[in-house]
């Protein structure tokens, strides 16, 4: 199971009601298929318990957005770039106030963070894993 279904396993959207927009899966998923690739096996994440944990995940998958609209100018014409288009600022907007107001004491934003780490790992061994990654 990938972030985003661990997440929707963690009733993400009674958290973040937009949750559902937010999702990038089917942007992966359709470049992808315009470049001729196959879907990978979703990564095997631990599963998020409770609204810290789903805060700081989200945090995770919405902050790459905004290395996606620097990437995306690097991105040649004519190559798939949904995934990377998908960014919206006042959603980064909103989610950071809800992280400002929800992770208010160390107890919860120390699960955030840990939840956070955690998905970082699953993107860092998925880039391990994949073939002609530099394996140093």
């Amino acid at each position: 199971m990938g972030v985003e279904a661990a997440l929707d396993e963690a009733d993400a959207e009674t958290h973040l009601p937009d949750w559902h927009e937010r999702r990038r899966t089917m942007a992966l998923r359709s470049d992808l298929n315009l470049m001729g690739l196959t879907f990978p096996e979703p990564a095997q994440v631990t599963p998020f318990r409770g609204e810290a944990e789903v805060l700081g995940a989200i945090y995770v998958l919405e902050g790459s957005r905004l290395g996606g609209a620097v990437l995306i100018r690097s991105v040649p014409d004519g190559l798939p770039k949904s995934f990377l288009s998908s960014g919206n600022p006042a959603a980064w907007r909103a989610l950071a106030s809800v992280l400002d107001e929800r992770l208010s004491s160390p107890d919860r934003f120390d699960s955030a963070a840990r939840a956070a780490c955690s998905v970082f790992a699953v993107f860092e061994n998925a880039a391990r894993a994949y073939p002609g990654a530099d394996r140093k």
